[in-house]
């Protein structure tokens, strides 16, 4: 979805910010691998195959797996559903995120053998879900379930405005791009602490404040809905 054609909200960003900072943070404490990072997990998966520690290896790789399988999966939700307005189809994701969720509890909560390994494959596709819905707001590129492709891009542009500045003598605005980069990496920090803090308290439980989070956003979504319905 590109907000280029569909322009969401600027609170929707940061919404999907929190969620993916408070998803990852919970799915790393109650499993020990990132959910909704494929690099942190693509690191952590050679470690564990060298410590012969093949469970672990088996959790990092079914979270990369199948967060990059969220990805065409959120593009052909979006084909199915290329009739509706863009506010339906993104209610529609973040319903699917949430049973997701749901299910990741479920799966954690049960005494079943390969419960760990359900809640990492059922989180990291709710994240890797979001992360291919959601990828464009106020004219750039953004990812809310990541920070580091952000972050660098954001600090290596600025630099560069300020090294052409000082060689030209020209004051030069900041970006305005930059305070809503500013405003997603706050925003997804503060859900990590909340995730990792949700976790090591309520144990599985925690995870089910990332579906609350996911509520909140569905609710604030139909509500614009609403607002922008032609009335009869």
């Amino acid at each position: 979805m590109n907000s280029d054609v569909h322009p969401p909200d600027k609170w929707l960003s940061l919404g999907f910010a929190l969620m993916g900072g408070y998803g990852d943070a919970a799915g790393f404490v109650l499993a020990k691998t990132f959910t909704g990072h494929v690099t942190g997990s693509l690191v952590l998966a050679p470690i564990s195959l060298l410590a012969h520690d093949w469970r672990a290896a088996s959790a990092h790789l079914s979270a990369v797996a199948c967060f990059l399988a969220g990805i065409p999966l959120s593009v052909l939700v979006a084909r199915l559903s290329a009739a509706w307005p863009f506010r339906q189809t993104l209610t529609t994701v973040l319903v699917l995120e949430a049973i997701l969720i749901a299910a990741a509890y479920l799966a954690l909560a049960s005494p079943a053998a390969s419960a760990v390994e359900i809640f990492v494959m059922c989180l990291s596709l709710a994240l890797g879900l979001q992360n291919g819905t959601f990828r464009r707001t106020g004219g750039i590129s953004v990812h809310t379930t990541y920070l580091t492709g952000m972050i660098t891009g954001l600090i290596a542009t600025e630099t560069e405005k300020l090294t052409f500045q000082g060689a030209s003598g020209r004051a030069i605005a900041l970006d305005p791009k930059f305070g809503l980069l500013c405003g997603i990496w706050v925003v997804f920090v503060l859900g990590a602490a909340m995730g990792a803090a949700a976790a090591l308290h309520f144990k599985e439980l925690g995870i089910l404040g990332a579906a609350l989070i996911l509520f909140a956003i569905i609710f604030r979504n139909l509500m614009a809905v609403s607002r922008t319905r032609p009335a009869s």
